[in-house]
């Protein structure tokens, strides 16, 4: 497999009060250009902290973090991050928050035309052209996050990384947007990777599920290839023999396996 992302033997450990906190241990994962990873484990096993690490958000106490063979040392324009709260300003309309974006990473070598193209294309890519001038005020929730994935893929990351972008939306909502990202990512051959909590999000866009054990000192115990032809449909994929073993797959390790382990830690 391609190694476009290299996470090798990562730990985490914080300072706290009552000394060290081993949040992650030996974690080793290959991500290959254009897939889409999701992460998927109860709380507090270190998916938004593996997350962050691959963002440059923070850096490992021990390992190391590639992206096309240079080590992740910080943050930057070619690893997007959606987070669930959209953080959008609010002074600014739906447009405004994304040229923002565009301006910082683009500003430098093109004009404001061309500027401006981008953010168009970006907004459009996320079917709000029509709100393009609103304030996130006047907008729902969904469109927020819309617009946060529009301004994430307008500057053209190499890597988007969302963490539980859709986990505060109504459930309605969250299958569109669901539906929407698989178009999105389908046109931009982004490559993904998601923190979910959400089984059922879990096998409907991944191309791989990471099943993280429980913290403290958590590390992957499973990884889940989901062979599932695509485009997917969400009704079609409902009924899909394969779909419903997978799905059935991470519960198990979810609320089995992972109970067993702890079992036998203890």
């Amino acid at each position: 497999m391609e190694k476009f992302v290299q996470i090798e033997r990562v730990g985490q450990t914080f300072d706290t009060k009552k000394g060290k906190f081993v949040a992650l241990r030996d974690i080793n994962l290959n991500i290959a250009k254009g897939e889409f990873i999701a992460l998927i484990g109860h709380s507090g096993c270190g998916k938004s902290t593996l997350l962050n690490l691959i963002a440059g958000l923070t850096k490992p106490t021990d390992g190391v973090l590639l992206l096309e063979g240079r080590e992740i040392a910080g943050p930057g324009p070619e690893r997007a991050v959606v987070f669930q709260n959209h953080s959008l300003l609010p002074w600014l309309t739906c447009f405004e928050n994304i040229y923002l974006a565009v301006e910082r990473v683009f500003g430098s070598k093109e004009g404001k035309p061309k500027l401006k193209a981008r953010t168009q294309a970006a907004i459009e890519l996320v079917g709000l052209a029509h709100a393009a001038h609103k304030y996130p005020h006047e907008i729902s929730g969904g469109m927020k996050q819309r617009v946060g994935i529009a301004r994430a893929l307008s500057m053209e990351p190499k890597v988007l990384l969302m963490d539980e972008p859709f986990g505060a939306l109504d459930a309605l909502t969250r299958a569109k947007l669901q539906d929407e990202l698989m178009k999105i990512c389908e046109k931009t051959k982004a490559t993904v990777v998601m923190v979910t909590h959400d089984v059922d999000e879990a096998v409907l866009l991944s191309d791989r599920i990471v099943m993280m054990t429980n913290g403290p000192a958590a590390t992957i115990g499973e990884v889940l290839h989901v062979d599932l032809p695509r485009p997917r449909e969400r009704l079609t994929m409902a009924h899909d023999p394969a779909y419903i073993d997978y799905r059935a797959a991470v519960i198990e390790f979810l609320y089995e396996k992972q109970v067993h382990v702890e079992k036998e830690a203890a």
